[in-house]
């Protein structure tokens, strides 16, 4: 969730401020608006979603159904930034699908670690 909310950053500073870098002109896009907006649509996205992975490092049990949330958000921006700059749009998807099974499948060790230790050991010395 770092990592993808840092690219979402990254992606977000270069459509705010280079808009010329990317392979269409925003007319080119599946939502045809200007690249400042998307700068801005990413920039924010980023940000939430670092803070949720903050969260979800924490342990925090509401972070993994925030996680999914977004995640499945980032995979819907970037599939509507796919015409700008394929091969990153492409990549961010697949990390996105890769958030949303690591989160959905190991629920359960996230659980046993802010549960805390077991008590099925004895105090017996």
């Amino acid at each position: 969730m770092l990592m993808m909310g840092a690219f979402h950053v990254i992606q977000g500073l270069v459509a705010l401020f280079q808009d010329t870098y990317y392979l269409v002109g925003s007319e080119g896009l599946v939502v045809q608006v200007d690249y400042t907006t998307w700068g801005w649509v990413h920039t924010i996205l980023g940000a939430v979603v670092i803070l949720a992975g903050v969260a979800l490092l924490a342990g925090q049990m509401w972070a993994r159904v925030v996680a999914i949330i977004l995640a499945f958000a980032s995979a819907l921006v970037n599939i509507a930034f796919l015409g700008a700059y394929p091969l990153w749009s492409i990549t961010m998807i697949a990390i996105d699908v890769l958030v949303i099974w690591a989160v959905s499948v190991h629920g359960k060790e996230m659980k046993a670690v802010s549960a805390g230790p077991s008590r099925a050991t004895s105090d017996v010395e």
